[in-house]
């Protein structure tokens, strides 16, 4: 068997910019909503609802204790890469609205679009070896080292953050929100599986 492609530095920096925007964008959806998601974007969506600090900067802050896992149990190059996204990721988010503006905006399609652009980014940061940090960091590595599906087990975890939220977002924004989880999740489950993809 034919080892795996390795990515070029210069491919590996495209899918971390790419990654960043289109995550933003679908974060900046959400945001825009009201709406919340699953994993450590959604504990810092919970942080920015109660505090009105910037989502991006929340992100990275809650991101940092999680980058421990990421270095010792997955290795320093993904590490690097995980952490070049979220400081990406999170400065993209908080730039948005200077960029984009949303008129009029329906919560489900927000729901829907939201969670479909961030599972996309997380696919394309998975193909480069690195995450969206924070609890992706440990879905990623459960799938790596037992074969657990990513998009289900982050699909468990999302669904008890977002049953959390009850304290800061009415029941049917959080309903609404569920159908994001679901969307984000199922993109990974059908997209993301070992062996489908091989490079490095």
């Amino acid at each position: 068997m034919n080892a795996p492609l390795r990515h070029s530095l210069f491919e590996d920096a495209q899918a971390l910019l790419a990654a960043a925007l289109v995550g933003s964008l679908g974060l900046g959806l959400l945001k825009q909503a009201g709406l919340i998601t699953g994993g450590t974007v959604g504990l810092a969506f919970l942080a920015h609802y109660a505090s009105g600090v910037g989502l991006g900067k929340l992100f990275f802050a809650i991101n940092v204790p999680f980058m421990a896992l990421a270095w010792f149990k997955v290795g320093r190059a993904f590490a690097l890469k995980t952490l070049c996204a979220i400081a990406l990721l999170s400065t993209a988010t908080d730039l948005l609205p200077r960029v984009v503006g949303f008129g009029a905006l329906d919560p489900l399609y927000a729901a829907i679009m939201g969670g479909l652009l961030a599972g996309v980014a997380m696919i394309i940061l998975f193909r480069h070896q690195a995450s969206l940090g924070g609890l992706n960091i440990l879905v990623h590595w459960l799938q790596e080292r037992f074969g657990w599906r990513a998009g289900y087990v982050q699909l468990a975890i999302d669904v008890l953050i977002i049953g959390t939220s009850l304290t800061v977002l009415p029941p049917d924004r959080i309903l609404v929100s569920l159908v994001g989880a679901a969307a984000l999740n199922l993109t990974l489950a059908i997209n993301h599986r070992p062996g489908r993809y091989m490079a490095a």
